[in-house]
């Protein structure tokens, strides 16, 4: 009974439940926003390491290789407290959120490229034939191909985003992790941290079952 009472206290779970789901929410609009311009600006990233001038490729580059190897926690951290040094001060959101996009879209240029470059270049030259620009051209020639390829690795880019959500709590910002540390401080009992993992599992465990469906279908299709 120790054990229940001290990790699974329904009463105190009960009583921390409002809580958490106001940090949930936090927790969902952070993911949201961060994934949204996560994805937009790693495919600009992606348009220009492949087709800009050389200068900004190797810009772009730089960029990728950067983000791609600072962990999300440093970047958050850069941005919250040394920023300020310079007479930048963003909100616990804001920090959070730029954070997020910035590695995610490095990520998501290198998705972006692997799934553009699966495209034969008979696709570009058939394009250029039609007299198609080169924004027509991606948009309703390449990038639909491509698509197909990039869906299973950026949905687990982004399912990775929405677990990094909970670094937010690292600067004070109320998601689910912080509401639920808090909940637990003022409750004296640990049960608010396993409602907040629970939760944590029910939004996150069909969208890693998605990956797996995704994967396997693109396997799939490979093999025919």
């Amino acid at each position: 009974m120790g054990l229940i009472d001290t990790f699974f206290n329904a009463e105190v779970l009960a009583r921390a439940f409002p809580i958490l789901l106001r940090g949930l929410w936090n927790t969902l609009l952070l993911g949201a926003t961060a994934i949204l311009f996560g994805c937009l600006v790693g495919l600009l990233v992606c348009l220009l390491r492949l087709y800009a001038p050389k200068v900004v490729r190797w810009l772009a580059v730089g960029y990728i290789d950067i983000f791609r190897a600072l962990p999300v926690l440093v970047v958050l951290i850069l941005l919250y407290y040394a920023l300020p040094f310079v007479g930048i001060r963003l909100s616990s959101f804001a920090s959070a959120a730029i954070a997020l996009t910035l590695v995610l879209s490095a990520f998501t240029a290198e998705v972006c490229r692997a799934g553009i470059e699966t495209v034969p270049r008979g696709q570009f030259e058939a394009a250029a034939a039609l007299g198609l620009p080169f924004h027509l051209t991606m948009r309703k020639v390449i990038l639909p191909q491509a698509v197909k390829v990039m869906i299973p690795p950026q949905t687990s880019n982004c399912v990775s985003v929405l677990k990094d959500t909970a670094l937010a709590s690292v600067v004070a910002m109320p998601d689910l992790l912080k509401q639920a540390n808090d909940a637990q401080a003022m409750m004296a009992n640990p049960t608010p941290l396993i409602g907040a993992a629970l939760i944590y599992l029910v939004i996150l465990w069909p969208m890693v079952r998605l990956v797996s469906f995704l994967e396997m279908r693109s396997r799939g299709k490979t093999a025919r």
